[in-house]
């Protein structure tokens, strides 16, 4: 008997995306394909997400859902590898946006529409005739989280349910004057099952409170969220639910972000034994930064959402001082959020020409271009669940500096400003503490200096390029975790070459969170995802604003 899952999504790359979370479904998603795991997607069926599906065809037809009847579409993505359910329900979904307004603020009636998925979710759980019966159905982030609160009001008590916490800043956070209107009984409110302090409809806290286990998407994170500091509020409902938590990093595309094969580079790959062509990107990105095209420049590059969350305001004050302190220094940002953030660096560009380059929106050919051609990165954070950011730039040979929380912890290795200079050519990146601009600083000139000093640069360039990040690494903790839940079912084939990197005896307690955690072996399973890439672009009908869920 094959092993069944249904992936419940408001985002899987390329079919929708606004950043982290539709990259780490849509590769998380293919490397379970790939171990055996019979896995589909639900997704809300978006502006444009259809046509990217082939043999596509209606399997039911869903009434009474939040928000209205419903259609049931499936078909296969080519580029994502997997069947897809799309969610037809034109009055919910049928936007320009996936979940913000042109005002930037979030549509009235997320509520609706994110419940509607959770409700089909359920009803696929219970059984549909003309699709598989899932026995392990995994929601990701608060979309998806009224999923195992909906399973059990409908009384499916033989299908497991899986919650990945992709960024718990993000809750769906609604009046609960809307419980009925969006399918939540009275039993679930009088036990507080999906209410939160202020007395509030809580999506996350029911997913929290409702799944079977919980995963997070790293150690370092996975402690964080037990803390009022980083719980958002929800930090005494994960500490009652810690043993039902574990914690399993994403991973990443390791072909899609590949310098010897990126096909946004023209022609211009690199290695780290041949790393000639890097600066033929560098002035390739300054060229479309408009700043002084000057291979002897140090290139810091940003690029994320313009929020308090990612530090932008501290980079604000922060990136002047730098460029006042160091002629060399040019820094070239991309990103969208704050609408007040955005026209003051614009402004920052200005009082810098030639040496400052800022590009307000996203465009996937610039962000390769910015990590093949940066040699810094920032990505200050004041909290990070995980980092994609970071493990690209290390990819293409680009120093991170992040800042010391979340996954950037576990994924970049630094010893310490107070530790000898030459033990940072065991180093990745940098990292620093605090949110003041005096700490960006800090960590800015500590990358400088170590700029300055070529062989331990050289070093740490190599030590970034060498990790494997690939979601093959990862597949195996999620098997195990589904297996853990579903022991009657077994996998029809499990690859050699990645039998045993994660198995029961590999999860262990960390004594100081009291959190669950897997602890990989030190084999390899580097792969190619991307091979099954038609483009690695975004089409012009996928939707790719950057919006609140991104990690």
């Amino acid at each position: 008997m094959t092993l069944k899952v249904l992936a419940v999504s408001a985002e899987a790359y390329p079919l929708a995306k606004t950043g982290g979370l539709g990259d780490a479904v849509s590769g998380m998603l293919y490397a379970l394909a790939e171990d055996g795991v019979d896995v589909r997607l639900l997704l809300p069926a978006y502006r444009g997400v259809v046509e990217q599906l082939e043999r596509v065809h209606e399997v039911a037809k869903l009434s009474g859902l939040p928000g209205g009847d419903a259609v049931l579409l499936s078909g296969d993505c080519p580029e994502l590898g997997i069947p897809v359910l799309a969610l037809v329900n034109d009055a919910l979904y049928d936007r320009d946006m996936l979940y913000v307004g042109p005002d930037g603020e979030g549509f009235d009636d997320n509520d609706l529409r994110y419940a509607a998925l959770s409700c089909a979710a359920a009803r696929l759980a219970r059984g549909i005739a003309s699709v598989p019966r899932p026995h392990v159905v995994h929601a990701h982030d608060w979309h998806a989280a009224l999923t195992p609160l909906f399973m059990r009001q409908l009384r499916v008590d033989d299908v497991r349910s899986v919650l990945t916490l992709h960024n718990l800043a993000f809750q769906g956070d609604f009046s609960v004057d809307r419980a009925s209107r969006i399918g939540i009984n009275e039993d679930a409110l009088l036990q507080e099952a999906c209410l939160d302090h202020n007395g509030r409809i809580n999506f996350l806290k029911a997913g929290i409170r409702c799944s079977d286990l919980i995963t997070v998407v790293s150690h370092q994170y996975a402690r964080e969220i037990l803390t009022p500091e980083f719980g958002c509020g929800l930090q005494e409902d994960l500490l009652h639910r810690r043993s039902q938590t574990i914690a399993i990093p994403n991973g990443i595309d390791m072909a899609l972000w590949n310098p010897q094969a990126d096909r946004y580079l023209k022609n211009r790959p690199f290695s780290i034994r041949h790393m000639e062509n890097k600066s033929f990107c560098k002035a390739e990105l300054q060229r479309v930064f408009d700043v002084d095209e000057d291979s002897s420049r140090i290139v810091l590059i940003m690029g994320s959402r313009l929020t308090t969350q990612k530090m932008a305001d501290v980079a604000l004050h922060a990136l002047p001082m730098a460029l006042d302190a160091y002629p060399r220094l040019q820094v070239c940002l991309m990103g969208q959020g704050d609408k007040a953030i955005e026209r003051a660096l614009q402004e920052m560009a200005e009082r810098y020409p030639g040496r400052c380059g800022v590009r307000i929106g996203f465009n996937e050919q610039r962000a390769h271009l910015l990590h093949a051609g940066g040699d810094i990165l920032l990505h200050g954070s004041r909290f990070e669940p995980f980092g994609l950011t970071p493990l690209y730039s290390m990819r293409y040979g680009t120093i991170p500096i992040g800042s010391r929380v979340g996954g950037m912890v576990d994924t970049i290795r630094d010893p310490g400003p107070e530790c000898a200079v030459q033990s940072m050519q065991a180093a990745t990146g940098v990292l620093f503490s605090g949110d003041r601009p005096d700490d960006m600083i800090n960590a800015i000139s500590r990358a400088v200096g170590l700029y300055d000093r070529p062989a331990i640069w050289r070093s740490m360039q190599a030590n970034g390029m060498r990790l494997d990040f690939s979601w093959s690494r990862v597949a195996p903790a999620y098997l195990s975790a589904y297996q853990s839940l579903r022991p009657d079912v077994a996998l029809d084939r499990i690859p050699e070459r990645r039998r045993g990197i994660f198995s029961a005896r590999n999860w262990q307690l960390g004594k100081a969170s009291s959190t669950l955690v897997a602890v990989p072996s030190s084999q390899s399973g580097a792969t190619a995802l991307a091979s099954r890439r038609i483009s690695h672009g975004i089409r012009s009908d996928s939707i790719t604003e950057r919006g609140p869920s991104v990690a």
